[in-house]
């Protein structure tokens, strides 16, 4: 598959700590397939671009005049890539094996798919249970009371055994494929979100043109903390993101 071309890009915001071992991750173990990695970087005042700059030249690195956000910053690689199949990747993911490659050799056997993720793990190896069905209010709201818990593992599928490719509603954005061609055609992701439901939003668009899949069998690592979401600020953004989102594809239960 050396001649399929693949793009990749990672935004960053201060990301210092990670940034190192995700990109010489990814270049390391992406052997089979044409990658270019971009980074996108939304103003970051730490040593990220230093870091990318010294140790990766052959990373291009694309500086935004603003922090515009998640879906802003990856939407600036659009004008760019000339690939066949774009990944987006989060700067705190990592790999042990070749899943890039992995992940396009099922795109090219399943011109049905659209979108792939494959499994997300912890550092210690153990799964992250991440959405796979369409966001509705008892999965976003209620899920967080005690009693109604069991939601957030009807969200997730949690109880589920996946052992083969299966079709989800919900693909995560910290580490996806899309086909390049539908990605250009809705114009990446929709720019009012600027952080949470963005992924949720372009799984709905993608959605009504081909499938989404989940794929076990290969899985990346994510060193995921969700401090954003235990600040105020971060709160009040993802409250501001899920109002978005439901206005634009209805109120849900």
């Amino acid at each position: 598959m050396e001649d399929i071309k693949v793009s990749g890009c990672i935004v960053t915001y201060n990301n210092e700590d990670t940034i190192e071992k995700c990109v010489a991750s990814l270049l390391t173990y992406t052997k089979d397939v044409k990658f270019k990695l971009y980074i996108s970087d939304n103003c970051s005042t730490d040593s990220t671009l230093d870091i990318i700059e010294s140790k990766f030249p052959d990373v291009q690195i694309i500086r935004n005049i603003d922090n515009g956000g998640f879906g802003y910053g990856h939407n600036q690689v659009l004008p760019k890539i000339v690939s066949k199949y774009h990944f987006v990747i989060n700067p705190d993911i990592y790999v042990e094996s070749d899943t890039i490659s992995e992940l396009v050799r099922y795109m090219e056997n399943h011109q049905d798919a659209a979108m792939i993720t494959p499994r997300i793990d912890n550092i210690d190896g153990t799964q992250q249970y991440l959405p796979k069905r369409t966001p509705t209010i008892r999965y976003l709201i209620l899920s967080k009371l005690p009693l109604l818990k069991h939601y957030r593992k009807e969200y997730t599928r949690e109880m589920e055994n996946f052992t083969e490719p299966t079709e989800v509603d919900f693909c995560t954005g910290c580490f996806f494929c899309i086909r390049t061609k539908i990605f250009r055609e809705l114009q990446g992701f929709d720019k009012r979100f600027f952080m949470y439901f963005e992924d949720a939003d372009l799984s709905r668009s993608v959605r009504q043109k081909s499938k989404i899949i989940f794929y076990p069998m290969a899985n990346v690592f994510h060193e995921w903390h969700r401090e954003n979401t235990r600040k105020l600020r971060g709160i009040l953004r993802w409250a501001s993101s899920m109002i978005k989102y439901f206005s634009k594809w209805g109120w849900r239960f």
